[in-house]
């Protein structure tokens, strides 16, 4: 059995098999042909954070897959009570097949997939968000091939996306130019995570617009992400010259792509030209979550099919 709570818990091969399977999920659905290998199975998504998003693309995702779905919050279960989180996790694990943990705490879904009989997948932490980085590595590979010796610039934030950025960097052979205001940095250790990173994978910038220079994809994130909203003026200020604008799109490649997460906040750390422009892929990067976690929940239950 295996979970999946930050990038580093597959291999370089398994990603290929999973960018592979995505690609073919995807242009089923686009057939509309049924793929319904997980009849009879059971996801529940458990959120202490709200997603638009995540809860969509899971939840439809499922249900495409033939399956059915559990939504719980930490307000309506057990979860958000007294029970351990190791309790929650023995009884939950053996009432569905697959467990989607939305938190803040990587220590929180930690401790739950220690004790559930099923996988487990990260759906955000305040450390990691591994499913967001599949669907954008999956996005940029349907635009412009392997991302393998290509140039990710990073513009803002070191968080969990930034985390998840230098894992997967160093697991898939590609670059990261980094660029965070000061005190924003990212926490090298905490990128490593379980399988550690390479020096050799990503590289410090102090000026945002020379961490774009011959860029293959510029990518970014909000500000201020859920459970900092008390920082929300400060790091306003702190951010200012890290928004993503025409300049930055013309020092990294003339063919480079724009991706953001969702959702965006134009006018902070991007500009509208750059996010509805032609480099963006920011509706494709959205739609991909379900396909790559599709092709996840389905290797995570069903191992590799021929």
């Amino acid at each position: 059995m295996k979970h999946y709570l930050q990038f580093n818990d597959l291999t370089a091969d398994e990603y290929t098999y999973l960018f592979e399977r995505a690609t073919l999920i995807k242009k089923k659905f686009k057939a509309y042909e049924k793929h319904h290998p997980l009849v009879d199975r059971t996801l529940a998504m458990i959120f202490e954070k709200a997603s638009t998003r995540t809860r969509v693309s899971f939840e439809a995702g499922m249900y495409q897959l033939g399956g059915s779905v559990v939504h719980l919050t930490t307000g309506d279960s057990q979860l958000g009570r007294a029970e351990p989180i190791e309790d929650s996790a023995k009884v939950i694990s053996r009432m569905v097949d697959l467990v989607m943990i939305r938190t803040y705490e990587q220590a929180k879904i930690e401790r739950f997939a220690a004790n559930s009989r099923v996988p487990v997948i990260n759906g955000l932490t305040n450390e990691y968000h591994p499913c967001q980085i599949l669907a954008d590595i999956f996005t940029f590979i349907e635009h412009r091939g392997s991302i393998q010796g290509k140039t990710v610039a990073w513009v803002g934030d070191g968080n969990n996306m930034a985390n998840t950025w230098l894992q997967a960097a160093a697991l898939l052979g590609f670059k990261v130019h980094v660029s965070t205001p000061r005190g924003y940095e990212i926490d090298e250790k905490l990128a490593a995570g379980a399988g550690g990173t390479s020096a050799s994978s990503y590289q410090f910038f102090s000026n945002p617009l020379e961490a774009c220079q011959g860029a293959d994809l510029v990518t970014t994130d909000v500000w201020t992400s859920m459970g900092y909203e008390a920082e929300n003026e400060e790091r306003k200020k702190a951010f200012a010259d890290w928004c993503v604008d025409a300049e930055m799109m013309a020092a990294a490649k003339p063919d480079a792509l724009f991706m953001h997460c969702l959702p965006a906040h134009r006018g902070e750390e991007v500009e509208a030209d750059v996010i509805d422009g032609p480099q963006s892929v920011v509706w494709d990067e959205a739609e991909n979550r379900m396909h790559v976690q599709k092709a996840l929940m389905e290797y995570l239950l069903l191992g590799r099919i021929a």
